[in-house]
């Protein structure tokens, strides 16, 4: 039967990136690898270590509920970490071998909500972080994804490849970037039959070092609220809060907005921003004032 590799590569990478000391596990022989040996996870989660083993090794096995959740709590898995777990562990062969091409489509209500948002950046993000529609101020407080080619529309892939997003994002660039990863990651898990998350996570490997590694440490990341600092070639400084809310008949559509305090620099920023939506200019500014778009891998 099919080995469960996701399984495997998960718990190995988290049981390595757990400091034993910090589970009150003193040991004064020295370790040939770093983080926990199976034996004493297996015993902090109550299983026995041949089982565990087994799991770890991918064996075509069904952990229950109870086991994932003793192994989630040993290892200090955050809720997104949690999920990811459980995902990756209950999932049928059969669904692993399953290939999907459906392409997602935006409602014509959403497409005009965030129309008329008005002064609020807001885009829409689909299945393997693809953007798939995104207001007046979104392009223009981001990037232009809507004369990007198809295959470029896509969160990770502009993050990662583009010199503008690492300008954008200059004081939390790695942060940002490795969060959009995780989110990629937790997208794998759940649609693991699909290809176009394969191609891509394929042609970041091979174009992005950041990426090989973040990848390889299994971040896990669900996306909620957060606060970002952006460095807009046009308009400076911006401290935004973020929000990302999923909608209920679509759990692989999620909206995500960016809100200026009222009245701070940075509301009079995005105020100063919209006032030049209607500019033809504007675009042909941005190129002039932003690094160029380079896609290239950007390793530093």
């Amino acid at each position: 039967m099919e080995r469960n590799e996701a399984l495997s590569d998960f718990l190995r990478a988290r049981r390595a990136a757990t400091d034993p000391v910090s589970l009150g596990i003193h040991d004064e022989s020295a370790r040939r690898v770093p983080g926990l040996r199976r034996e004493e996870l297996a015993a902090l989660a109550g299983v026995s270590v041949d089982y565990y083993t087994r799991l770890e090794q991918g064996r075509p096995i069904t952990p229950s509920e109870s086991v994932l959740d003793a192994l989630a709590n040993a290892l200090k898995l955050d809720p997104a970490e949690c999920a990811y777990l459980h995902e990756v562990a209950r999932r049928p062969a059969s669904v692993r071998r399953r290939t999907s091409r459906a392409v997602q489509k935006v409602r014509p209500g959403v497409h005009a909500l965030i129309a008329r948002l008005g002064d609020t950046p807001a885009f829409v993000l689909g299945r393997r972080t693809d953007i798939l529609a995104a207001n007046r101020m979104a392009r223009m407080l981001l990037a232009d994804f809507d004369t990007m080619p198809a295959r470029e529309r896509n969160a990770v892939r502009w993050i990662m490849l583009d010199e503008a997003a690492r300008s954008l994002f200059a004081d939390s660039w790695e942060k940002v970037a490795s969060m959009f990863v995780g989110t990629l990651r937790m997208d794998a898990a759940r649609h693991p039959e699909d290809t176009r998350t394969a191609e891509l996570v394929g042609e970041l490997s091979m174009k992005s070092e950041p990426f090989r590694r973040w990848w390889a440490v299994q971040k896990v990341v669900q996306i909620s609220h957060d606060t970002k600092v952006l460095h807009h070639p046009i308009v400076g400084k911006l401290i935004l809060q973020t929000e990302a809310l999923t909608f209920p008949d679509d759990p692989d559509q999620t909206l995500f907005t960016f809100v200026a305090d009222p009245g701070s620099p940075s509301d009079e920023a995005l105020t100063m921003l919209f006032s030049w939506a209607g500019d033809p200019g504007f675009h042909n500014a941005i190129n002039d004032a932003s690094p160029r778009r380079t896609g290239r891998s950007q390793s530093r």
